[in-house]
């Protein structure tokens, strides 16, 4: 009876959830596929409009590094303004932003429209998930949340696919470009879904924008970046190595600042409390090391099919796909009850398989060197994609676990933000390495070395590891 009256006081849920959930996933496609084509259409998008093998790295490198800083403050926006709206001003600069990739005609006003994109993104894609929170009842919120898997895993087996296709294909004589022009229809339909299904919602307490915070983290950010990715074009000049010394200092400037306004009562972009649960640094540390050997890797793997071994952006992607494939397989693996079974020991597991793939992908290398088959290194590629699939499924909830009810938010856009952060350092990092290697090793010789630096990342984030928690307590303390 109690139960009757608790329901019947309730607000009844939106009436157009579902559909609004599927405009949801769809905006969630597009920065996914936009995270994935450029890798794949690179070397044609150099060849083009000239430049060096650096504008391979930046056209990744920008737009995650955008995408990172704007997640620290892209809830808030959702929760001052409404996030409707946010969605609707995300999706259309998104949508323009694109336009604006396809139709630039220097690398400067590509790599500047992909950072543009990044923060209309960032600005996007967290409005989506507080409303799910909003719209559905807690029974619902876990089937609409279980959509994410299965879409994003198969939009991550189709992007590079479709990438090479798209740039294979030289639709109407666009080449590359139409990588960007598909986001249109994409970006419109976003939009107009938005208008008529997404509801509106806002904060009862609206937190204060920290603007002068996010202005330092972008700042150190980028002084850490740019001289990893230009430093061994330039020859490494000794400014190279003071603007990485700047970073470290206005990061600390930045851990002095946010602690001050937190002291003062104010909102912090991040909540520095966090800092002193075990659990959140070694997960910020994890995420930093594993997303970097993850999504470098990816880079120096796509620019060795297509120009050390002439693979077509079709064949690369195709490729590829084994990776995919395995990483579609570890998550409903994890989601089959494993991640809730073994945690912790999942993504150590996950984390170890792709070690042995990268191990199995330098020896196939090695072994066959340029007469390597796409078949060959199918079995290496399908363990590591496993793995990362099995690492990634358990590894938000294992750091949250230990993260109390009103640092969730704060801790959730960090973790974020940190993926994004870890992605772009792996670009810049890898990418330099791999590009050093080859004028005096060759393709080859320079992939397997790259390949033996990530697996030092993946060996390190498997060490940092031990810092998590055993297992998730309902509670949230670690044991």
């Amino acid at each position: 009876m109690d139960a009757v009256l608790e329901q019947s006081r309730q607000p009844p849920l939106y009436r157009y959830r579902w559909v609004a959930l599927f405009v949801i996933l769809t905006v969630e496609v597009m920065d996914l596929l936009d995270a994935l084509v450029t890798n794949i259409a690179g070397p044609a998008i150099r060849t083009e409009l000239g430049g060096s093998y650096s504008l391979i790295q930046w056209l990744g490198a920008g737009y995650t590094l955008a995408m990172a800083i704007g997640l620290l403050t892209g809830g808030r926006l959702g929760d001052i303004y409404g996030r409707r709206r946010l969605f609707l001003i995300g999706a259309t600069g998104f949508t323009l932003a694109s336009l604006a990739c396809a139709l630039a005609q220097t690398p400067a006003q590509l790599i500047a429209a992909r950072a543009v994109q990044g923060l209309f993104g960032a600005v996007m894609l967290p409005q989506g998930l507080g409303m799910i929170k909003q719209m559905f009842s807690p029974a619902e919120q876990a089937k609409a949340f279980g959509t994410f898997g299965p879409v994003l895993g198969l939009s991550s087996v189709a992007g590079p696919i479709l990438a090479g296709w798209l740039v294979d294909a030289d639709f109407f004589g666009s080449g590359w470009r139409m990588i960007f022009f598909i986001n249109l229809p994409l970006g419109l339909f976003a939009i107009i879904g938005a208008i008529k299904f997404l509801p509106e919602f806002k904060s009862e307490r609206s937190p204060r924008l920290d603007g002068l915070g996010v202005v330092l983290a972008a700042v150190g950010a980028f002084l850490l970046l740019y001289p990893l990715v230009q430093g061994r074009e330039l020859g490494w000049p000794a400014w190279c190595f003071g603007l990485l010394a700047a970073g470290v200092v206005v990061f600390g400037l930045f851990a002095l600042y946010e602690g001050r306004r937190e002291r003062r009562g104010l909102d912090p972009l991040v909540t520095l409390s966090l800092f002193r649960k075990r659990a959140f640094t070694g997960g910020l540390a994890v995420g930093l090391v594993f997303f970097a050997a993850l999504i470098g890797t990816g880079l120096v793997f796509t620019i060795y099919l297509q120009v050390g071994l002439g693979y077509s952006p079709l064949k690369a992607g195709l490729t590829s796909l084994p990776q995919a494939l395995g990483t579609l397989a570890g998550f409903v693996a994890a989601g089959s009850g494993l991640s809730e079974r073994y945690g912790r020991k999942l993504l150590l597991s996950g984390t170890a398989v792709m070690m042995a793939g990268t191990v199995g992908f330098m020896t196939t290398v090695g072994l066959a060197g340029a007469a390597v088959t796409p078949w060959r290194l199918a079995p290496a590629l399908l363990v590591m994609g496993a793995g990362m699939g099995l690492a990634m499924a358990p590894f938000f909830n294992i750091v949250l676990a230990g993260v109390d009810d009103e640092e969730t938010g704060s801790a959730a856009g960090a973790l974020t933000s940190v993926q994004q952060l870890g992605g772009a350092f792996g670009l810049a990092v890898l990418g330099t390495i791999f590009f050093a290697l080859v004028p005096r090793q060759g393709f080859e010789d320079a992939t397997i070395g790259t390949a033996g630096v990530a697996f030092a990342l993946l060996a390190l984030a498997f060490g940092l590891s031990f810092l998590l928690p055993r297992r998730a307590r309902p509670d949230g303390p670690e044991h």
